[in-house]
């Protein structure tokens, strides 16, 4: 499911940043020609970044349409697996002592202190709460805010998108939340490289994980 993610979510990338540069500027209410100047207007991203073309519109609305359906419904099953297995309860629901230490918790990341020992085997609190960020707010927010801008859905059941404040700002939202989580992943990243780049891939594909030592040496779990 992971995996799926990453194929999804850089290929949603990449198509909507195809959509985006058909007109790049953001706005907020029902529509872009009430007179008023967008809020934000930035140059177009370039075309080696886009996909399926430099310009291609249509397409990259079918590719962006294709790939946020299969992150949704493989989302969905990440749901229902992390939920049916207690995952979700036992390892990303954040406990009392969490609560406590999340000011630990964020001193050691701006040092750069790596967990060992017991500590390296679960999440910390911060990373508990940026997952369940991503999980039940940021992700269900981009869907919500996709169907928004859909023309079909919108003639289907009118004015629902009134309660988003209009379909640019829709746009907008699902704008914000998409380079949100480009954030989200790029400290993800950076922190399985800092933690010990191939113990952490090995462990995704194997499920085999080998603990940092408190002191030397270590052990697999």
């Amino acid at each position: 499911m992971h995996w799926i993610n990453v194929l999804a979510f850089v290929l949603l990338l990449m198509s909507g940043l195809q959509i985006f540069n058909a007109h790049p500027a953001l706005y907020w209410g029902q529509s872009s020609y009430s007179g008023r100047p967008p809020w934000l207007e930035i140059g177009s991203f370039p075309g080696w970044i886009t996909i399926p073309g430099e310009q291609w519109l249509a397409m990259g609305r079918r590719w962006h349409l294709f790939f946020a359906w299969l992150l949704v419904l493989n989302g969905l099953a990440y749901l229902v697996y992390t939920i049916a297995s207690r995952h979700l309860a036992r390892d990303l629901v954040p406990t009392r002592p969490d609560w406590q230490g999340i000011g630990r918790s964020i001193t050691d990341h701006l040092r750069l202190r790596q967990p060992a020992g017991a500590e390296a085997a679960r999440y910390n609190v911060l990373q508990k709460l940026a997952y369940l960020a991503v999980i039940f707010v940021l992700l269900p927010l981009m869907a919500v805010t996709g169907w928004a801008m859909s023309p079909g859905l919108d003639s289907a059941i009118p004015h629902w998108v009134d309660v988003l404040g209009g379909r640019q700002s829709a746009r907008t939202i699902h704008f914000i939340c998409a380079w949100t989580l480009v954030a989200f992943v790029a400290v993800h990243v950076f922190e399985v490289v800092v933690t010990g780049f191939w113990n952490n891939l090995r462990s995704m594909v194997t499920g085999r994980y080998r603990i940092p030592a408190e002191g030397h040496g270590a052990r697999e779990d």
